[in-house]
């Protein structure tokens, strides 16, 4: 039985001289005592030295330790032995493990209790084989190793293990390839890496000069900043001014516009040739014309707004023009032409919208009832009547609660729909006074907003164009203060309206408005002169009343008393108490007058005239001492109604009188 008798019948594939199976780098190893390695006595549950075991060692050696030159494994052993002394039976029994010596010497076992056999069936030739070349021989043309006794169960294991070692070979054929892959990747990757490291040196030279870059441009931005800041117009700035809605932010954008460009003419005044001026001069100029033709769109729309029915002008004014006043300024310097006009269209709207407001307000101020006092009311008149229009009670020479209107501090006018709804009887001063606050507080505003809105313009000019706007209202006020007092002879009526004159005059003063000084004037130069003939008619009234009077002790000229019987009595004529209620009325309104005033020598006159009365009028008296009772008891009466009259005026009228009552006292 040969060694490797469970193969016999197979032949076992040829052997390849440099076939490796091994991974492991290639080594050469010398066949020695001391380099062959000692294996150990193989167990009871391994199996038995086999041939595919030979072959499987001796594929396990590098290809560096195998004879390319065709020795054989007799001669490495020789040479081994040559050189160690060993023969090659201990050679081998080192490779297969000592025999037990019972199996040496009892024929009648076969092989070991592990397996190995216990004796050599015939010599071994390995005819200049290897023992890998040797093992891979087909099994019949291999000698016998071992004795025919070999059992059955190694072939067997040899058959199990083999499938194994296939398969291990095949994971170490993929291991190879995928060790070939991943050598592949990492000589890819490190091509790769190479190239990064490359293209991260470039992106830092790169870096590198960027910020050298950008420091040098942050160094030219510092000095050119401000420059280009002064030249350049922001886009936001031309998108508002030429497509946005004119309101504040509109303006604000105009403002940034006329700074710039005052900005850029400046350089230019200086004469620095600068391309970017030039450049954007004409950009600018551009832009303007469209400001200045969005501006002429909104003015005109508001102006347009002014003819409105039941518009209130004031609150345009205020939230359409003053707010936008900027803007008409930029038109005017922009287009002088065009603001001029612009300007005319405003001052014939306004002029309009006065004129008829004030034409509708002084035709519902008409339609109040007055009281009518004419020519037939005077001192001297025995038919003076003291019922008014309507039957309500009046007295025209009294001044009683008239005085009330010129200390009211309400300097709200009357509006126009309570006007023709109110069913009062008034007197001429309450329809000048509501008409003349609203003349004066709507000149007072216009004015105001003219020099406002027009603060370019001089002050001739804005005076000049108020006086074209409210010159119509301001005759209306003095058509309207002719009609009331042309036809009067109320006195303290107009005398009222003088003071309610002054009073405007003075709040004039106050707000500032002197263009309306020249209407005051005006309105003044309507109301003495009528005064003036009012005292007159008063004055010529008396001095007939007087030249009635025969100056004798008789009854019959004493047609103001009704009987004879009755001028010899010594109480105060009734013309005395009427002059001494008008007297007190015409002092009470002149408790702040000037010594400039008419009122004192109409005062004067007045006096005489009834002096000259009273002194004839007692003469008619024939008993002396009831002549003197009668004329004191007539300046007491005078004293008595005046006696709580202030300023000097008033003071010089008391002195006057009370000189009189007591010189006729020590008389008496």
């Amino acid at each position: 039985m040969h060694l490797f008798s469970g193969q016999s019948s197979q032949s076992t594939p040829s052997a390849t001289p440099n076939r490796s199976f091994s991974p492991a780098p290639n080594r050469s190893i010398q066949l020695g005592p001391s380099t062959i390695p000692r294996r150990p006595g193989l167990n009871q549950r391994t199996s038995s030295l086999s041939a595919a075991s030979l072959a499987s060692s001796t594929e396990s050696l590098p290809s560096t330790a195998r004879l390319t030159n065709g020795s054989s494994l007799k001669n490495e052993l020789a040479s081994s032995l040559a050189q160690d002394g060993s023969s090659p039976v201990d050679i081998l029994r080192d490779i297969l493990g000592p025999l037990r010596n019972e199996d040496l010497t009892d024929g009648t076992n076969d092989v070991h209790s592990d397996g190995r056999p216990t004796t050599l069936t015939e010599k071994v030739e390995f005819n200049g084989l290897s023992l890998r070349e040797f093992a891979n021989t087909a099994p019949q043309s291999t000698p016998l190793l071992l004795r025919a006794g070999l059992d059955i169960a190694i072939v067997q294991d040899f058959e199990n293990e083999k499938d194994k070692f296939e398969d291990l070979h095949k994971s170490i054929l993929a291991c190879d390839e995928v060790l070939k892959s991943v050598e592949t990747y990492l000589t890819s990757f490190q091509a790769d890496l190479a190239n990064v490291s490359a293209e991260i040196e470039t992106l830092q030279n790169r870096s590198a000069t960027l910020n050298n870059k950008l420091h040098n441009r942050k160094a030219v931005e510092k000095v050119l900043a401000p420059e280009v800041e002064a030249l350049a117009i922001p886009a936001a700035v031309v998108r508002k001014i030429s497509e946005g809605s004119v309101d504040e932010a509109w303006v604000k954008a105009l403002d940034e516009l006329e700074r710039r460009s005052a900005a850029i003419d400046a350089k230019l005044k200086e004469d620095r040739d600068i391309r970017a001026l030039q450049d954007v001069r004409p950009f600018i100029e551009d832009l303007s014309a469209k400001a200045v033709e969005r501006i002429r769109d909104f003015v005109v729309a508001q102006i347009k707004s002014l003819r409105s029915p039941s518009i209130n002008a004031q609150v345009i004014q205020h939230n359409s023009f003053l707010q936008y006043k900027n803007v008409f300024a930029f038109l005017a310097k922009r287009q002088p032409q065009l603001g001029q006009e612009i300007s005319q269209a405003y001052i014939n709207t306004m002029r309009w919208y006065y004129l008829s407001h004030f034409t509708r307000y002084k035709a519902a101020l008409e339609k109040l009832s007055l009281h009518t006092i004419d020519q037939t009311e005077s001192f001297a008149s025995e038919t003076t009547s003291t019922k008014g229009a309507k039957g309500v009670s009046r007295d025209p020479f009294s001044i009683g609660r008239r005085r009330d209107i010129l200390q009211t501090p309400n300097y709200t006018a009357m509006p126009a729909y309570v006007a023709e709804d109110d069913k009062g009887t008034h007197y001429l001063e309450v329809p000048f006074r509501t008409f003349n606050l609203a003349l004066v507080d709507n000149a007072s505003a216009e004015y105001a907003f003219l020099t406002e809105f027009f603060s370019k313009q001089p002050y001739q000019t804005t005076n000049r164009n108020f006086n074209e706007i409210f010159q119509p209202a301001l005759d209306l006020g003095f058509a309207l203060t002719k009609q009331l007092t042309e036809a009067s002879f109320d006195a303290l009526g107009v005398l009222t309206c003088v003071r309610l004159n002054q009073h405007l005059a003075f709040e004039l003063q106050r707000r500032k408005i002197p263009v309306v000084e020249s209407y005051i004037n005006g309105t003044n130069m309507l109301l003495w002169p009528r005064f003036q003939i009012i005292i007159d008619a008063h004055c010529e009234s008396i001095r007939r009343a007087t030249a009635a009077l025969s100056g004798r002790p008789s009854g019959s000229a004493l047609s103001l008393t009704a009987s004879s019987s009755s001028a010899q009595s010594t109480t105060p004529h009734a013309l005395t108490q009427r002059y001494a209620n008008f007297l007190q009325g015409i002092l009470a309104l002149s408790s702040e007058a000037g010594d400039d005033e008419p009122v004192s020598n109409s005062v004067g006159r007045l006096r005489n005239e009834f002096e000259a009365f009273l002194t004839k009028l007692s003469k008619g008296i024939a008993e002396a001492r009831k002549r003197e009772r009668f004329l004191y008891n007539n300046y007491s009466l005078v004293c008595t109604i005046i006696a709580e009259t202030e300023g000097k005026l008033a003071d010089d009228v008391k002195g006057h009188y009370l000189e009189k009552r007591d010189g006729l006292a020590v008389a008496t």
